[in-house]
């Protein structure tokens, strides 16, 4: 599985990361721990699944955290999360 993290200010891409779960896990373990590994290299804290993520991930295997789904302040727009590859 191959997951695109990307982070996006005034409609410009800031840095993006791609990352590759190949372990035998489930699919929600690969997308956790996918997430914390972008997190931690973008020095982020964890953001928070609200009901409007989860509906877009399952629809779309695609979803963006904005400033209401992290607890710390961000200094950019959105942190959109992408399945590019299962």
């Amino acid at each position: 599985m191959r997951i695109w993290f990307k982070e996006w200010k005034d409609n410009h891409m800031l840095r993006d990361l791609v990352v590759c779960e190949e372990d035998e896990d489930t699919r929600t373990h690969k997308i956790f721990h996918a997430l914390d590994e972008a997190c931690y290299t973008f020095d982020l804290s964890r953001p928070l699944w609200l009901d409007a993520n989860i509906t877009e991930f399952k629809k779309h295997a695609k979803t963006r955290f904005s400033k209401d789904n992290f607890v710390d302040g961000i200094d950019f727009d959105y942190l959109e999360m992408q399945v590019i590859e299962e």
